[in-house]
């Protein structure tokens, strides 16, 4: 084939690689995570992830006034509540942190920026873990009942999807049939549907204090050798009425991101978590990487393993090098 095949042709010029590239980042690709605290007055930082805080609900329209000057499309809402119980039922009051969030993020920036929550009770539960608790089990079936609940008042305070990332099965069709049951049939639920058992999960439990009090969450995420059960696990999702369907964590786990592409038609989102950003950030602080270089290789990677969104903590920084670049 050679000299008649020269692939390098087509790398010779920026035009050219610009023209032939196979995958693109976009600005609208990207969801910002951020954690709001109801204990606080002003903007905690978190230290295993730096250029991250917690902040207080007060914080929340000016930051919403930035992510849509850069152009980022959502927002993705933990909440640390004050006080926490057994069973998380502070996660569904109407002043509840995350409620407060949304209203607060809505009066700000309106449709202009897209509310999403997370639907979980690892935030709200003395335990720490993602369902109800007896003994030292994590019941399944109890769990939905407040989850959907959960779900309904966040769509009550103007969320325009929810996200559960709990892990219990059948949990995207009693939250879908609560959402309809409630008139909000317009809220989409962004299913946390591969969702892995990892070790790069620890600065966001620093942040969002959920670590689990005993045990692990080994019982309901996922094996992180298992790859043909995440396909299992979206195609139960779907069936239940799921509208976009997510792959976490992102970077170790980019052949279940593209397996799930090839399979579904969903939308596929990819949560480039907290470890994976402390890591380049860390790499970075020590003059190993170049940290623009490395995450937005790192973010395209993950569009090229077949992402449509991506939910990252480096949100704010990638969509101003992105803007640099067009």
């Amino acid at each position: 084939m050679f000299p008649r095949v020269r692939l390098r042709r087509l790398r010779r010029t920026e035009r050219l690689r610009e023209m032939v590239a196979e995958a693109s980042l976009s600005v609208r690709n990207l969801v910002y995570p951020v954690f709001v605290d109801e204990s606080i007055e002003r903007r905690v930082p978190v230290e295993s992830m730096p250029g991250q805080w917690r902040l207080p609900v007060g914080e929340l329209p000016a930051l919403a006034e930035e992510l849509v000057s850069l152009g980022i499309p959502a927002v993705m809402l933990f909440g640390i509540p004050a006080e926490k119980d057994a069973r998380g039922e502070v996660s569904v009051k109407p002043e509840g942190v995350v409620q407060r969030a949304v209203r607060t993020l809505k009066r700000a920036a309106g449709d202009e920026l897209l509310v999403i929550t997370d639907v979980c009770l690892c935030e709200y539960t003395t335990h720490g873990h993602c369902g109800i608790v007896e003994g030292r089990e994590v019941l399944n079936d109890p769990t939905l009942e407040i989850l959907a609940r959960q779900a309904v008042s966040h769509a009550e305070a103007g969320a325009d999807v929810v996200a559960p990332s709990d892990m219990m099965d059948g949990r995207v069709a009693a939250i879908r049939q609560a959402l309809d049951d409630a008139g909000f049939e317009r809220v989409a639920i962004m299913s946390y549907s591969a969702k892995y058992a990892s070790a790069f999960y620890s600065p966001f439990r620093d942040a969002a204090r959920s670590a689990p009090a005993f045990g692990d969450r080994r019982s309901y995420q996922m094996d992180f050798r298992n790859a043909r059960e995440a396909l299992r696990e979206v195609e139960m999702d779907a069936a239940e009425g799921a509208d976009i369907v997510m792959v976490k964590p992102a970077l170790a786990y980019l052949d279940v991101i593209a397996r799930v592409r090839e399979r579904f038609s969903l939308p596929v989102a990819a949560y480039n978590v907290s470890g994976e950003y402390a890591m380049l950030k860390a790499a970075s602080a020590a003059g190993w990487l170049d940290e623009r270089a490395a995450v937005l290789e790192v973010l395209t990677a993950i569009r090229r393993a077949g992402a449509d969104v991506i939910l990252t903590y480096h949100a704010l920084e990638a969509a101003r090098w992105l803007e640099e670049v067009r």
